[in-house]
């Protein structure tokens, strides 16, 4: 079962990049790979330290090559078609897309991801692999754990006084028209939910190594948690495979047992599909290699691997949270080349939430307005998925996730200070060549704007009464606007 849902989430990742690779780090994309690799080897820097595959290869034709790879690999795991080898496969290629795309694929499911597509080179489907399903288990509970401590550790103290989920919602990167309603919950609401969420991260995940009933206690209240997550707010992936993760915690009697409970309420076409679909698997080719080491040693090397994966574990967590410890420095080179493969990582996930949501607008000034680019001469360009129009409803999109949308929400929290790469780059080609980034606005951009500028606005939900009475989910406040950059003009 997890096989397979690891097969599902890592195809949604690699369908979501390849629906907006060419745009994010193509040939004419925001953060070009061919720039990033030149000025690479122009620094002295190695394929050691940037473990990509683009240092070879990195045309849009290699770009798109890849994510056909990877969908391909994806459906081979699903399938059961060399399963092991396609994980490995599909890890190092998103790993390389992780290094070249920069920032843009930096978010901390993205090393998740990296991370159990590795250890699922290591999972046999076929027989028990005890080990490997402790090190799963491991990787469930530093992500709950580890994110209760960051929380804990909160400079604003927000989750211990209650206060954090009052923000929650309104100030989410991506929320959904449900987050609209969850913010309107009564604030003693909001405040147990803001101390059960440290209840649940920081106490309940030690029942990820307790007995049965502790276990399936651990899974319901996790997968509770991340279905409020995803009805709430759109984080791409992440919902799903911390979903799929908790799978080791229940038994193949448990499996058996809802299998054959939920087998009667499905529609007697959906379980011949279901049939055929088994008997295709059963008949494609199955891909094994002879063992190359005696059960005993395989099963040493294997406990001696599993505890190089927890020390390395505590020991990057220890450096994030607290200090490193003496007796762990010999260490020190595993995690300096851990922290470019992301093999094993640390979680912090929201530990302190924002208490104010900045939206950055683009503005376009169309080329006839320029002689008087009076205000009204400006024109929003708004993205597909972030607050812009007061009057739309924020959708759901996740398990896509689209990263400059997502990106820009960051952005916002230090508008004050220099915009960074990938910001400077889009108000370029929105001046330039619009055409590379159109998928990324609603409307169609003008092909020769005369200028480009931000407009940073203060957005907020509306109140009950604000939406009856005039249909809208936003309420904002424009706070600054950046001095107007003039195109060139077309010649």
């Amino acid at each position: 079962m997890f096989a397979w849902g690891l097969a599902l989430v890592s195809l949604g990742a690699w369908l979501s990049l390849g629906a907006q690779v060419r745009v994010l780090v193509g040939s004419r994309g925001l953060l070009p790979i061919a720039e990033f690799i030149e000025a690479g080897r122009e620094q002295g820097v190695s394929f050691l330290d940037r473990p990509t595959l683009a240092w070879w290869i990195h045309s849009d034709g290699a770009l798109r090559a890849g994510i056909v790879l990877g969908v391909v690999l994806s459906l081979g795991a699903l399938f059961g078609v060399a399963r092991r080898a396609c994980f490995a496969l599909s890890t190092v290629l998103y790993l390389s897309y992780v290094v070249a795309a920069r920032d843009l694929l930096a978010f901390q499911w993205d090393a998740m991801l990296i991370e159990c597509g590795f250890l699922a080179v290591f999972l046999r489907t076929d027989a028990p692999s005890p080990v490997v399903h402790f090190l799963f288990r491991l990787v469930l509970f530093k992500l709950y754990f580890e994110s209760g401590i960051a929380k804990w550790g909160s400079s604003l103290h927000d989750w211990q006084d209650g206060s954090a989920m009052t923000y929650y919602y309104e100030t989410a990167p991506l929320p959904t028209w449900v987050a609209w309603y969850a913010h309107h919950l009564p604030g003693w609401w909001h405040h147990f939910e803001s101390r059960a969420t440290l209840v649940l991260e920081l106490l309940i995940p030690f029942g990820i190594f307790g007995p049965r009933r502790v276990r399936l206690f651990t899974f319901a209240a996790f997968t509770l948690f991340q279905i409020v997550n995803a009805a709430t707010a759109n984080y791409g992936f992440f919902c799903y495979l911390a979903v799929v993760l908790g799978v080791f915690l229940v038994d193949d009697a448990d499996v058996v047992a809802a299998r054959a409970r939920a087998t009667r309420f499905v529609p007697a076409v959906l379980r011949r599909a279901a049939a055929q679909l088994a008997t295709v698997r059963r008949r494609l080719p199955r891909i094994t290699l002879p063992p190359l080491l005696v059960p005993a040693v395989r099963r040493w090397l294997a406990v001696t691997a599993a505890a190089l994966f927890a020390l390395i574990s505590l020991a990057d967590a220890l450096a994030s949270f607290h200090e490193p410890i003496a007796a762990l420095s010999f260490l020190n080179p595993l995690l300096e080349r851990n922290a470019r493969l992301r093999l094993v990582n640390t979680y912090h996930l929201f530990a302190s939430i924002t208490r104010e949501r900045i939206e950055p607008e683009f503005q376009t000034l169309a080329d006839d307005a320029a002689a008087q680019p009076v205000e009204t001469a400006w024109t929003a360009q708004h993205f597909w998925h972030k607050p812009g129009d007061v009057s739309r409803a924020p959708d759901f999109v996740a398990p896509h996730q689209p990263r400059i949308d997502f990106r820009l929400w960051f952005y916002g929290l230090s508008f004050q200070y220099r915009p960074p790469t990938y910001v400077s780059s889009l108000i370029e080609h929105l001046c330039g060549a619009p055409d590379t980034v159109q998928p990324l606005f609603r409307s169609p951009l003008p092909s020769h704007p005369a200028a480009v500028r931000l407009v940073f606005w203060q957005y907020q939900f509306t109140s009950p009464d604000e939406k009856r009475a005039t249909g809208a989910w936003w309420r904002r406040t424009r706070l600054a606007a950046t001095r107007a950059l003039p195109c060139p003009r077309a010649s």
